[in-house]
């Protein structure tokens, strides 16, 4: 068997390793958490260079905590006729940055995407990370553009049989 054939066996079985948070930076996180469940771009920015984790290590963070702690649903509905009318009376300049800016990717960039989305539409982590220092955009700009491409794949496979059936 040629060498590369069982390099590429095992970068396709990597897995990232887990992202180990100490107690000060869980309870950090915690108490964030316990007053917002949902924090946009600009607080995960703003707890990422406090506790020193990267941002998309704490979107997982908190969506993980979601899904292993559900929410209680609330009794009144005067409390959630409440909530709703609050809802985006936050600080308009954390409201500005609530988003990521998009990311716009030039000819070239685009060809070495397509490219590897055309070879592997499921590229393990380090493939992405090899494209994202190839084309210089951070890896998990990388994991979403496959993610809407595969979308985009799926949704136009979905259309195609009913444009068949009305011709």
């Amino acid at each position: 068997m040629p060498e590369d054939y069982s390099t590429k066996i095992v970068t396709m079985n990597y897995r990232r390793s887990c992202t180990k948070f100490t107690g000060e930076q869980l309870k950090i996180l915690i108490d964030t958490f316990n007053r917002k469940p949902y924090p946009n771009y600009a607080t995960r920015q703003k707890l990422a260079s406090e506790i020193n984790i990267e941002e998309p290590r704490i979107q997982i963070w908190f969506q993980n905590r979601r899904a292993r702690h559900p929410f209680r649903k609330r009794s009144k509905p005067e409390e959630a006729l409440k909530s709703s009318q609050d809802h985006g009376q936050g600080d308009l300049e954390e409201r500005s940055q609530a988003r990521r800016s998009r990311t716009y990717y030039n000819c070239s960039q685009l060809h070495i995407l397509v490219e590897a989305f055309e070879n592997n539409p499921y590229p393990g982590i380090v493939s992405r990370e090899q494209l994202a220092e190839e084309i210089g955009v951070p890896e998990s700009r990388v994991q979403i553009w496959f993610q809407n491409r595969r979308s985009r794949l799926f949704s136009q496979a979905k259309k195609e049989p009913d444009e068949d059936l009305e011709q």
